[in-house]
C-alpha cells in the first residue's frame, strides 16, 4: 500500500512539473526578444517562415545587427580567391534560430537577382557563414559583399564540388525561408 502512495505522489508531482514546464516554456516563446529596427542601412531581408519580423512580415537586418548576433570565422580554401581565405560572419544557424526560422529551405538571392535554394540541413551539418569580413576587411559590393554564404570547404571532401560552390551566394541581398 505504501508504494502504491508513493508512486501516486511522485506520478502527481511529474505532471505537475511537466505543466509547469510547458507553460514556461511556452510563456518564454512568446516573449522572445523582438527584433529592433534598423539603425543603419539594411543589407539584409529575411522573410517566409520566420516568427520574429521587425517590418511587414519580414525581418530588414543591418550589420550592426548581424554582427550582434556573434561572429565567428574560419579560413579556407574556395575556387574564387587564390589563396587559402579568412571569412568572419554570423552563422547561418544563429540567424535563424534568431529569426525563429521553420522552412526546410532558403532561397538565397544576390543583388543581381541571382539565387540559389540552400536546404537547411547544410545549416545543421556544416558551419556555414554569412560572412560580411574577408581577410579582416568588410566586403564590398565589388568584392563579392556585402554579404557573402560560404561554406568550410576545407573541413570536407564533399563541399569541394560545384553543387556547394553554386550555394555560395555573394552580394546576398534576400534570404526567404520556405
Amino acid at each position: 500500500m505504501g508504494q502504491i502512495m508513493f508512486f501516486t505522489e511522485a506520478k502527481t508531482f511529474l505532471v505537475s512539473a511537466f505543466i509547469a514546464l510547458a507553460a514556461l516554456g511556452s510563456t518564454t516563446l512568446a516573449q522572445a526578444a523582438p527584433l529592433p529596427a534598423p539603425k543603419g542601412r539594411p543589407i539584409l531581408t529575411v522573410s517566409g517562415k520566420i516568427s520574429t519580423t521587425n517590418k511587414e512580415n519580414a525581418a530588414e537586418l543591418d550589420r550592426e545587427m548581424l554582427e550582434g548576433m556573434g561572429m565567428e570565422s574560419y579560413t579556407t580554401s574556395t575556387p574564387w580567391y587564390s589563396a587559402p581565405t579568412k571569412f568572419e560572419g554570423v552563422p547561418l544557424a544563429k540567424l535563424l534560430e534568431r529569426l525563429g526560422a521553420s522552412g526546410q529551405t532558403l532561397t538565397v538571392v544576390a543583388l543581381n537577382d541571382y539565387s540559389s535554394d540552400i536546404p537547411v540541413e547544410d545549416i545543421r551539418k556544416y558551419k556555414v557563414l554569412l560572412a560580411v569580413k574577408v581577410n579582416g576587411d568588410y566586403m564590398s559590393v565589388r568584392d563579392k559583399g556585402p554579404l557573402f554564404i560560404i561554406y568550410p570547404f576545407d573541413t570536407d571532401p564533399e563541399l569541394q564540388h560545384q553543387t556547394y560552390y553554386g550555394r555560395s551566394v555573394w552580394q546576398v541581398s534576400k534570404i526567404v525561408v520556405k
